[in-house]
């Protein structure tokens, strides 16, 4: 089967050069003509240092090569998603469409696999989640990832397709637990870097992360999930990984939130779109999820980290 990778970033290259390593023919999409001119030129892409892309890696921004793979992996922003989608749903028609994001439209309050659901109904719809960074996968360090795929005799398919001998997949059904599950460790871990950049301590970090797995397994299950799932590889693991290291976007846009400092503009925060959906969502359902809303608040500046502290430590003293 022919693969293809739609997403130029750090991510998305890093899947296509580790599938490639494999011995696969891989292609890889951008948009932008320039930096595909330069990973063409210097088989290197500046987003991902170090790492130098295999001969049989094609970069292309001719989204026509995009268009004659079999199994597409979607590494673009989960806000951008749907987008895409509905741009060029009719050259997706009965593909495998592998969302590679993490997060929650803001618009229809839905996950990556129920988007291409919605935009490409005849598509095989699944998505690729779990503990790891794009460094790590590029430089065939080992990484286990979650695939959800609800048509497991699909889900079989792309499992062998896109394992290699250093990233190894696990399969699930449960296509909303992982999506939530890689959707809401984002948010707790821009919790988790709030808590460290203002000097709150290890503790206090490891009470959010204790304290905000439990919010994710509610929001899950109200959802239709498998708590199981949330214990896993896409929600569980992810969350230890995001939470306790710099090499996460979004704990380190928490840092800079608890620090008092500006953040990259140009730089995907998946996590801050993410909570004000949860946030809209926990409404919706009556569901008590306070960590989430509180890191709603503070993506949007209506609080500081002392008054998001000041109102978790308020609530009211119960069991655990």
């Amino acid at each position: 089967m022919k693969i293809a990778v739609a997403g130029g970033g750090a991510f998305g290259t890093a899947l296509a050069v580790a599938l490639a390593l494999d011995g696969k023919a891989v292609t890889l999409w951008a948009r932008d003509a320039d930096a595909v001119a330069t990973m063409q030129t210097t088989r290197t892409n500046p987003r991902l240092e170090g790492v130098i892309l295999p001969d049989n890696l094609t970069a292309t921004n001719d989204i026509v090569d995009l268009f004659a793979a079999d199994i597409i992996l979607l590494a673009t922003p989960a806000q951008t998603l749907r987008g895409f989608l509905q741009t060029h749903a009719k050259h997706l028609t009965g593909k495998s469409l592998v969302a590679c994001c993490k997060g929650i439209d803001l618009t229809t309050m839905t996950g990556p696999v129920t988007t291409i659901r919605d935009c490409v109904p005849s598509a095989t719809a699944a998505m690729l989640t779990g503990p790891s960074f794009a460094a790590d996968i590029s430089r065939g360090l080992p990484t286990a990832l979650t695939l959800a795929c609800e048509d497991d005799a699909q889900g079989k398919v792309l499992q062998a397709e896109l394992s290699t001998l250093t990233l190894r997949l696990y399969r699930t059904t449960d296509t909303i637990g992982a999506e939530l599950g890689g959707a809401l460790k984002n948010v707790m871990a821009i919790a988790c870097g709030v808590c460290m950049g203002a000097g709150f301590g290890e503790s206090a970090r490891a009470a959010l992360i204790t304290r905000g797995f439990p919010e994710m397994q509610r929001l899950a299950v109200k959802l239709g999930a498998n708590p199981d799932t949330l214990a896993g590889l896409s929600g569980f693991g992810d969350l230890a990984l995001t939470c306790t290291s710099d090499q996460s976007r979004n704990y380190r846009y928490g840092l800079s939130i608890g620090k008092g400092e500006a953040f990259d503009a140009n730089t995907t925060v998946e996590g801050a779109a993410t909570a004000r959906a949860v946030r809209q969502l926990a409404k919706n359902l009556q569901i008590d999820l306070p960590i989430c809303n509180v890191v709603a608040d503070l993506t949007e500046d209506k609080l500081t980290a002392k008054q998001a502290l000041a109102a978790l430590l308020s609530r009211p003293l119960k069991e655990e």
